[in-house]
């Protein structure tokens, strides 16, 4: 596993890259040699951020969190993106695939408003793969979002599943 390491508003110390390489160095034995593991520190008022983002065949495995200390949030994140791979593992030996981490996905759409005016701060492009409701929602869960656009592979169409408040999940799909 190669790590990509980017600090925002902070240096990242040569100690710091020792842990990233410590305690995400343990997660290699799931993902190929050349699998990039994205890390990226970030401070924001005493508080540290770390993110971790790791394409994987069919999505993302992402973590994001933040306190006061930067290696609690480095093993805080190890410690949700471990979750999120024995659960990403289960679901793909449950529907009797092989579990490849190693094919790259691009990231998920994400856009703000503006206050007074509607600004695109930020356009992602990536390739929809057909796939199902269900894989769709694993998706979703993965990358630590409420919706996530896919192309039904049932019906060849676009569509969006959604996380509503209810816990439950809703389907979006244009009838041409």
């Amino acid at each position: 596993m190669k790590f990509n390491i980017t600090g925002r508003n902070v240096t990242v110390s040569d100690g710091m890259k020792d842990q990233i390489d410590r305690k995400l160095g343990k997660l290699s034995k799931f993902f190929k040699e050349d699998t990039i593991c994205n890390v990226t520190l970030s401070t924001e008022k005493n508080k540290y951020r770390v993110e971790v983002t790791i394409p994987v065949k069919d999505g993302v495995i992402r973590a994001e969190e933040i306190t006061p200390d930067k290696f609690q949030s480095l093993d805080m994140v190890v410690d949700v993106i471990e979750r999120q791979i024995r659960k990403y593992r289960t679901k793909l030996i449950n529907r009797q695939q092989a579990a490849d981490f190693s094919d790259a996905f691009a990231e998920e759409l994400e856009d703000e408003l503006g206050e007074d005016e509607i600004q695109i701060e930020r356009t992602k492009h990536f390739n929809l793969k057909p796939m199902t409701p269900e894989e769709a929602c694993l998706q979703m869960e993965l990358v630590g979002h409420t919706f996530f656009v896919f192309q039904n592979g049932d019906t060849g169409n676009i569509a969006v599943v959604y996380k509503r408040k209810s816990g439950n999940y809703g389907l979006i799909e244009p009838e041409y």
